[in-house]
């Protein structure tokens, strides 16, 4: 497995990754060109050199020499769609604006259609986007993993005013990510960074046996006293060793449970972090028959399990004892089909690849396109597996 390792110690931002891709051996004249399919007019765009304590990295900059219009998620769409690049690198970066769309949503309390943009929305922002998800295609990396990620210190100015870093929308999109708060100067992390951690990386496990080919390096406008700017991207290939983590798992047997309750007692199971919840028939002493509820999660989460299981059940003890799983690497993915973005849990290793799509993304699609669900999974499953190949 292709896999990019982004060593992201001063940060990340769109320019950034841009410029240590191209450094990991993608030609510029055929980004240039693939960029110019976009059909953006006003911009130029640049590749030099800039060096920070004696580290020579790669300088990607959009130089714009016109104003911007401001853009909604339905425009950038637009422009993605019509342009001539591949299904693969419309997907993707069609993904990342979806996730900063929903972000921004979040936070402003509004819709992903109804966001504006701003500085996003920018010609340098969109190529920046758009020509990370090119430039992945072109080096074929299948996976992306991203250390700790420092998020700085301070407030910044936006349209919106004067707001805290890291900014809220930054951190709505690295919900899941080791986040090192008050690490750095100023932001460390832009939104648009964010955006794509969110759509295509996942956090890398520690420790990550790795065999490294390439090394690029991309470097960002700010000047740090405390460290070089600059982005590392390691390329290299994953050893397919399976995953194992230790887990509890708790149990109770129920007899005298009125059945429609299972359904909220698994919600509310979830709800407190457990990982799986199972409901298995069983005969009791007395033959009695009752069903087995099967809860694994952390240890940590021990008493706040059990706390559900009598408070929403007629149990009156619970068992528990300690589990260790072989697992295959996941990771979610955001699809973009035509019901709208799908997540989806691509699992891979041992020669092995499953593709799961989210069931409540799949269901919301259905129910707001009128379509069957089963269509809904289909397509998003194989609009994943075609972006896997």
């Amino acid at each position: 497995m292709i896999c990019a390792y982004l060593d992201a110690f001063s940060g990340l931002s769109g320019d950034m990754l841009v410029g240590a891709l191209l450094e990991l051996g993608v030609d510029f004249g055929e980004f240039k060109r693939a960029m110019a399919a976009l059909g953006l007019s006003g911009c130029e765009l640049r590749l030099g050199r800039r060096e920070l304590s004696g580290i020579s990295a790669a300088r990607f900059e959009v130089e714009v020499a016109q104003p911007q219009p401001e853009r909604h998620l339905g425009d950038i769409r637009a422009i993605i769609e019509r342009s001539g690049l591949a299904d693969e690198v419309k997907a993707r970066a069609l993904a990342i604006f979806s996730a900063l769309a929903e972000a921004e949503a979040r936070v402003h309390n509004s819709t992903p259609e109804q966001v504006h943009f701003h500085e996003v929305g920018a010609v340098d922002s969109i190529v920046d986007i758009v020509g990370t998800a090119w430039c992945l295609a072109a080096l074929g990396i299948e996976q992306i993993l991203v250390s700790p990620l420092p998020m700085g210190k301070g407030f910044v100015r936006t349209r919106h005013g004067l707001i805290p870093i890291p900014p809220p929308a930054t951190v709505e999109l690295l919900k899941g990510f080791v986040l090192k708060l008050g690490d750095g100067e100023s932001e460390m992390v832009t939104p648009t960074g964010a955006a794509v951690l969110k759509s295509l990386a996942a956090p890398a496990p520690i420790p990550l046996d790795f065999t490294v080919r390439r090394i690029g390096y991309g470097a960002g406008t700010k000047t740090f006293t405390d460290r070089p700017n600059v982005l590392r991207v390691l390329l290299g290939e994953r050893a397919a060793a399976l995953g194992t983590d230790e887990l509890l798992e708790i149990q109770t047997n129920i007899d005298d449970l009125n059945p429609q309750i299972y359904g909220h007692l698994c919600e509310r199971l979830l709800a407190a972090g457990a990982r799986d919840v199972t409901l298995t028939p069983t005969i009791m002493k007395k033959g009695r028959p009752a069903l087995t509820v099967s809860v694994l999660a952390e240890a940590a989460l021990r008493e706040a399990v059990a706390a559900v299981l009598f408070e929403e059940t007629t149990t009156i003890g619970v068992r528990f004892h300690p589990v260790a799983r072989l697992k295959l690497e996941r990771e979610i993915r955001k699809i973009a089909t035509r019901w709208g973005t799908i997540r989806v849990k691509v699992a891979r290793g041992a020669g092995a690849t499953t593709v799961s799509p989210e069931y409540d993304d799949c269901r919301r699609a259905a129910l707001e396109h009128r379509v069957a669900l089963r269509i809904v999974m289909q397509e998003a499953a194989a609009a994943a597996r075609a972006q896997l190949e």
